[in-house]
């Protein structure tokens, strides 16, 4: 029999092309006869093992056919056959296999509801009926025909063809198949083209520059976590009222290996983890771990949305990271990216051969800004995958939450363009993207409690971080990036030219309590151009360290929680380049060993002293004692905890900044209340490399004369480019300094 006298439907599947290969291959019962048809391109000849019936080609094509009874052939067969190269081969026959998708399964992803679609599509091990393999499911509604394609089938897409649902959704049962394996999907568009596509739901990759998915084994990991420790501590943290001093990471050049290898992730947690420990951290932020195949892209450009870089290692070896992480009660965030995905043809875009996971329109599918695309937030499936990939990282990884990247960029249809379109009602604002951010938020709360998610959003929009059910976003924290470019421009200034740009400083306050605000200097504050933090400040050298020094502190004491970028907290000169490890050498140097020292010491008295952390969200945690003083750049406010459930109150603590090289000496400041009141803090202090003005670590009782509003008042030292921390000493006027090295070397007990 040619090919051309076969049946069109035999014709179509011979020409891969068919989307219902089912109904031909596999067993067929017509009454008391049998046929069973397999197509087997790299087949000499084919046996099926149960009965040992040889099967025959069906004329020169690679299809074979068994015509018999249907008692002599049970239900789940084996076929044994012979290739081209003398290589023996037995397996089950996919094609006698049912569907393994339950239909409820199917209808939730198509109406956008189901919350875990990586136990639907993708690749995962799976047993029916006794037999082992791999389950393969995949979205790609407006193809032709998909298969499955991988070392095991020499990447052959006639090989394994796959049965389409209603809603598109492809799959295929490949029996004996053992997890390990490299595979992609074929894809034939409507229009003819042949795509060859990683897994969007794969868990993992190949190491780049290569992109194909492997069957991920089955985790063999144990949590220490899993019982109730770390989740329902998680759970029931009240994280409002704690500290929060997140050390950003780029696990890529943080640290390597001696021969400039990139480390496993288990190393590199031992390492993280004694650093941050050292430091006084208490999470990690890890800059996009999601798989990527562009090194320089930062991982922002992700293509594996549920598979952790296999740069690092495998999925095993990032668990054992977050696990390392929490017996050390160190919080892992992962930064997040649903607002855009990269052009790469491998991956999302135009997957089955058109706008599938992003808009068919460019001015509303693609970022002009960086070459990218953008999620079509309002189709059901594509939030699905979306809500289903953070999910996934917060259950089946425990990190504790997720840092979503480029909020602004989706809350606006006119982000960053000329040429946009509005929304239905004729505005700029994205309505499917908030609805989704909405959605995103009350889900990943309700499912797992106590994660935290973060909003990187930098414009004035308004209920970022309030309730979804009050008319906001719902997110748990939003980046201060108001505060961060005035701080950083202020900073900017030389120091004769601050007195008139106080309102730089003092304007964070009209706002500070509107969100909950995170205080962020992130890597983009680092790069592009900007320079390094150190070498963004004024002056000779000892003054962009004083500077530095004094950026740190109004930092720490200001409302709001706090991260800091790898390299910023020993103040690396250079800006930073990923391809690079930090400058560790510098350390060998004081006044680097200095910023060090001083933003450990700043880590571990704001994670202890509670004025400083437990009212960041409230207007009753901050005021100001004054503000006014901008002819010597000089700020002075109180942080404030509130009272006990005893109704005891702890002492407020005292800031008091000076914005200038000039020691300001015998400047009297107005305080809350009467008593001895105790330096905890001096930044300026020896040990950090300052010139330790200040004003020694013995208590000073404060004198009865009025000032800046307030009856009592302490003549005390301003260092010079410098701020001082000062707190009611209720422990007796007589006693030492407490916190050795915070202040500065004046006393003969002061100072490290």
């Amino acid at each position: 029999m040619s090919h051309s006298s076969l049946t069109p439907e035999l014709t179509t599947l011979l020409d891969a092309r068919s989307a219902d290969p089912f109904a031909h291959l596999g067993r067929h019962n017509h009454g008391n006869a049998l046929v069973i048809r397999a197509l087997l391109p790299h087949a000499e000849s084919v046996t099926i093992v149960e009965g040992n019936h040889a099967m025959t080609r069906v004329g020169d094509t690679a299809l074979f056919e068994w015509h018999g009874k249907a008692a002599d052939v049970p239900a789940r067969y084996r076929l044994i056959w012979r290739d081209d190269a003398h290589h023996e081969h037995i397996t089950h026959d996919p094609y006698c296999f049912p569907s393994q998708l339950p239909d409820f399964d199917l209808h939730l992803f198509g109406e956008g509801k189901h919350w875990h679609a990586y136990r639907l599509l993708g690749a995962r091990v799976h047993e029916t009926d006794d037999v082992a393999g791999v389950l393969f499911a995949v979205w790609a509604p407006n193809a032709e025909r998909v298969s499955v394609v991988g070392d095991f089938n020499r990447w052959d897409g006639r090989c394994h063809p796959m049965r389409v649902h209603g809603n598109g959704v492809w799959e295929i049962f490949i029996p004996d198949l053992a997890p390990g394996g490299l595979y992609k999907y074929e894809v034939r568009s409507r229009h003819g083209a042949i795509l060859l596509k990683t897994d969007p739901y794969g868990r993992q990759f190949e190491l780049r520059p290569n992109t194909a998915a492997i069957v991920e084994p089955p985790s063999s990991f144990t949590w220490s976590d899993a019982d109730v420790t770390w989740r329902q501590a998680r759970a029931e943290h009240d994280w409002l009222h704690t500290p929060m001093s997140i050390y950003e990471v780029h696990l890529g050049s943080w640290r390597r290996g001696y021969e400039g290898e990139l480390l496993n992730y288990r190393e590199l947690a031992r390492q993280l983890v004694s650093y941050a420990q050292e430091m006084g951290f208490t999470h990690l932020e890890l800059m996009p771990i999601t798989e990527h195949p562009f090194d320089l892209s930062w991982g922002y450009q992700a293509t594996g949305y549920y598979a952790p870089t296999s740069r690092f290692g495998t999925p095993d070896d990032f668990r054992w990271f977050v696990d390392y992480c929490h017996a050390h009660d160190i919080g892992v965030i992962l930064d997040w990216v649903p607002a855009h995905f990269p052009k790469d043809a491998h991956a999302l875009a135009r997957f089955d051969g058109t706008a599938l996971y992003e808009h068919e329109d460019p001015r509303l599918g693609e970022h002009l800004d960086w070459s990218t695309l953008i999620f079509n937030f309002g189709r059901n499936e594509v939030k699905n995958f979306l809500i289903s990939s953070a999910l996934f990282w917060l259950e089946e990884f425990h990190v504790d939450g997720l840092r979503v990247d480029a909020v602004a960029s989706m809350l606006y249809l006119d982000y960053s363009r000329t040429d946009w379109l509005p929304n239905r009602y004729g505005g700029r604002e994205n309505l499917e993207a908030i609805d989704f951010m909405r959605e995103l938020n009350a889900i990943t709360h309700d499912q797992v409690p106590g994660t935290l998610i973060m909003a990187e959003e930098s414009t004035s929009w308004p209920q970022v971080t309030r309730p979804t059910y009050l008319g906001g976003l719902g997110f748990d924290l939003k980046w201060n990036m108001g505060w961060m470019n005035d701080t950083l421009r202020y900073m900017s200034e030389d120091p004769i030219h601050r007195q008139y740009h106080q309102d730089m400083l003092t304007f964070s306050m009209l706002y500070a309590f509107t969100e909950n605000f995170l205080l962020p200097f992130s890597h983009d504050e680092v790069t592009h151009g900007k320079h390094s933090l150190l070498y963004r400040m004024p002056g000779d050298e000892w003054q962009r360290f004083a500077n530095l020094r004094l950026l740190y502190t109004y930092m720490f004491t200001h409302p709001g929680k706090k991260l800091l970028f790898q390299g910023c907290e020993f103040g690396q000169g250079d800006e930073w380049d990923s391809t690079k490890v930090l400058d560790w050498y510098v350390l060998e140097y004081p006044l680097h060993r200095g910023i060090k020292q001083l933003v450990q010491q700043l880590n571990h008295l704001y994670c202890s002293t509670t004025a400083l952390y437990d009212q960041d969200f409230d207007w009753q945690g901050f005021e100001w004692i004054d503000c006014h003083d901008a002819q010597n750049s000089v700020l002075i406010y109180q942080r404030r905890a509130r009272p006990s459930a005893d109704g005891s109150t702890t002492p407020p603590v005292i800031v008091a900044l000076n914005f200038t090289p000039v020691p300001r000496l015998d400047y009297r400041i107005g305080l809350p209340s009467g008593g001895y009141y105790r330096e905890l803090f001096n930044s300026d202090a020896a040990a950090f490399g300052g010139s330790d003005v200040g004003n020694g670590s013995a208590p000073r009782h404060t004198e009865a004369v009025a000032w800046m509003g307030r009856p009592d008042s302490l003549v005390v030292n301003l260092p010079p480019l410098a701020g001082i921390l000062l707190q009611l000493d209720t422990s007796g006027c007589s006693e030492s300094a407490t916190t050795a090295g915070l202040n500065s070397s004046n006393d003969t007990d002061s100072g490290n």
